[in-house]
């Protein structure tokens, strides 16, 4: 079998011709159903809710945190795709002692185009990937930032919040809208902020992700009285920070999200 090398830098042995491929990642999973990938997937997460037909009918192995070892095993996979931050490293472990399997690591929009293209590569849909990216590049190079640029805080969960922060593919949205994040800063990649820590960032506005956790608009008048005057959106989180093939709908949807 031919080895390919990666976005971890992991050589894996992949199949010439993968016919039984598991996503460990909805965002890769709805990738590889626009890739035209069709029977060839034989599993997908719980959490692989785009396409509704694959959420019904594909067979669910586990959520991306805890995937079913058991059910991978009996579905015989020849090729299993998933990602360094969004599955377990022990689970990913014991799963490539068995199986191929590649794993993607994205912080930017240049990384994601990548795992596009090799997506497409190692599952023998690589003109059907590169028309994805050159639709993807187009619409982002239409993407007219903010002038003058906002600073912001982006906020994917609460109790306690936590937003997010350096080297995150959402951070890199965010700049690439001109939207300047306070929490971009350190090591940490979702920091856990206080309620005097976002007081004292100031942001010109806050966003609120639809996932991981549901943001309602119940919770804006929260953060109206941690930060009084200062504009809260709810945005829907797949547009910010899947990394897929969603990504052809991204820039029209920020552009539209800060018009008037």
């Amino acid at each position: 079998m031919p080895t390919d090398i990666d976005q971890m830098g992991r050589p894996v042995d992949v199949p010439p011709h993968p016919q039984r491929i598991i996503s460990l990642v909805p965002s890769q999973t709805e990738l590889l159903y626009d890739l035209g990938l069709g029977e060839r997937v034989v599993g997908i997460t719980k959490f692989c809710i785009h396409p509704e037909t694959w959420f019904k009918t594909k067979h669910r192995v586990g959520g991306t945190k805890k995937v079913d070892l058991a059910k991978i095993r009996s579905l015989k996979p020849d090729l299993i795709i998933g990602n360094k931050e969004e599955n377990r490293k022990e689970d990913i472990e014991a799963l490539a002692a068995e199986f191929p399997v590649w794993m993607s690591d994205i912080r930017d929009l240049d990384g994601a185009l990548d795992m596009i293209r090799r997506v497409g590569q190692i599952t023998n849909t690589a003109a059907r990937a590169e028309e994805l990216a050159t639709q993807i590049i187009a619409g982002f190079a239409r993407l007219v930032p903010l002038d003058p640029p906002y600073t912001v805080a982006y906020l994917i969960w609460r109790e306690p919040y936590m937003a997010a922060g350096h080297g995150t593919f959402i951070n890199d949205m965010l700049l690439r809208c001109g939207l300047h994040n306070v929490f971009d800063e350190g090591d940490a990649r979702y920091p856990e902020i206080s309620d005097q820590q976002l007081a004292e960032a100031d942001p010109d506005i806050i966003l609120l992700s639809s996932e991981p956790y549901p943001f309602k608009e119940a919770h804006i008048l929260d953060l109206n009285m941690i930060c009084p005057g200062t504009p809260v959106k709810l945005v829907d989180g797949e547009l910010f920070s899947w990394y897929g093939s969603r990504l052809v709908h991204t820039p029209a949807y920020v552009a539209g999200l800060f018009k008037g």
